[in-house]
């Protein structure tokens, strides 16, 4: 069975209340059960961390190497400008896949680079909660 990290990145603990034309009304607790009940039924272990510090992400991706088979990354903002993070990323011997709930690309001028896209394995955008999914079924897929 796969072990994989949900790691979820800055301002996504407000998920629900923040910008919920965007984001929707579902909070991160929602995202966190009904990822964890998609994994059940899919033979998934799941470890769920969300920060708004980009030195505890970097800290959970270097640790993840040793725990998990992959992760599932949105690192919200700092997408666009954590070399830390992207460096951390290219760092580890395990695939990481960006996700991010909105679509940056339809979105303001600076959400449209990722500096984490050219090192992650895969990226998946705008498609709500259901790209974290995706992003499992990959691993599940690819193990």
């Amino acid at each position: 069975m796969p072990h994989i990290l949900i790691l979820n990145g800055p301002n996504l603990n407000r998920l629900g209340k923040r910008e919920p034309e965007i984001y929707g009304r579902d909070t991160l607790t929602d995202l966190e059960q009904k990822l964890f009940q998609f994994a059940e039924g899919v033979q998934a272990e799941l470890t769920f961390f969300q920060s708004n510090h980009e030195g505890d992400i970097i800290d959970a991706l270097h640790e993840s190497e040793d725990q998990y088979d992959g992760v599932v990354l949105n690192p919200g903002a700092f997408s666009h400008y954590s070399f830390a993070i992207r460096d951390a990323v290219a760092a580890i011997s395990i695939p990481v896949i960006e996700v991010h709930i909105s679509n940056p690309d339809a979105r303001e001028e600076f959400r449209r680079q990722s500096v984490i896209a050219p090192v992650a394995q895969g990226r998946i955008t705008g498609l709500g909660f259901e790209g974290y999914k995706l992003a499992v079924c990959y691993f599940l897929n690819n193990k």
